[in-house]
């Protein structure tokens, strides 16, 4: 089975503010943050003909790095893609808080091993304060799992 995620994770509160008036939703996730799938729909609204997405992303949209910067003064945040099927695949993240990019983007491809700070993805969400939790890890402590594809979080 096949499994992608393109989404922007930070405080619901903040997300919900930051995302009035755009075709968004803000999932509420485990410990107080939010998840905004990336949609289509919102994928073609943020993009502004800037620059290119970084290296890593692949719905990433053109010139959104310039509004998550100014979305992270109010908290941080992180946007995070995973693409796997069979257990195979790839994944990239990137936080920003107080208006500056402060981790990644950070890709892990199928090839690599996770390093032992953590993939990407549960590196981005330690930054947005979530802890592992025994065996669990910061992806599956804030119940990132729950659905195999990004759309599967609208309801």
């Amino acid at each position: 089975m096949a499994d992608t995620l393109e989404a922007i994770i930070g405080l619901a509160a903040m997300l919900t503010a930051v995302t009035q008036g755009l075709p968004a939703l803000v999932v509420p996730l485990r410990c107080g943050l939010g998840l905004v799938p990336m949609t289509d729909d919102l994928f073609d609204r943020l993009t502004d003909g800037g620059a290119a997405q970084p290296v890593g992303f692949w719905k990433f949209p053109g010139g959104f790095d310039r509004l998550v910067c100014a979305w992270s003064a109010a908290g941080p945040v992180a946007y995070v893609e995973a693409d796997y099927f069979g257990g195979v695949g790839r994944q990239c993240a990137a936080v920003w808080s107080q208006g500056a990019a402060i981790f990644g983007p950070v890709t892990l491809d199928e090839a690599q091993p996770a390093p032992p700070a953590g993939t990407p993805i549960s590196q981005a969400l330690a930054r947005l304060g979530i802890a592992r939790h025994h065996h669990r890890d910061e992806f599956d402590v804030l119940g990132l799992g729950q659905h195999r594809h990004t759309e599967d979080w609208l309801p």
